[in-house]
């Protein structure tokens, strides 16, 4: 991870055939300062909290770039992968297909 970028807490589950992540992401505007990618069955989150230019004795807060990658689990259909914001959580959920595909008898044909 580039330095001055931190990483996103999450709680990952999986239930009823469908896979979901929360992701703590409190004062950032998901519209404006949250981007959700996923290549080859990898999700990437990533978000960026400026600073207020006020004068504070004290702050805790963590500022600047925020990344988490997470690899999804085989079957995920990535075109139905949904995300919503609420009250300083990201969830983004995925279904779960077909892992395997049954085995199926191949018929033999004769003639050309």
């Amino acid at each position: 991870m580039p330095a001055g970028e931190h990483m996103i807490r999450i709680e990952e589950s999986e239930a009823d055939g469908v896979y979901q992540l929360k992701a703590e992401l409190p004062g950032v505007d998901p519209d404006k300062d949250v981007t959700i990618s996923l290549d080859d069955g990898v999700l990437t989150v990533r978000a960026e909290r400026s600073e207020e230019k006020k004068d504070k004795q004290r702050s805790e807060f963590r500022y600047g770039s925020f990344t988490r990658s997470v690899r999804l689990p085989a079957g995920v259909r990535e075109e139905d992968v949904t995300a919503a914001y609420a009250q300083g959580v990201l969830t983004v959920r995925a279904p779960i297909g077909e892992t395997e595909k049954p085995a199926r008898k191949i018929e033999i044909t004769h003639g050309s």
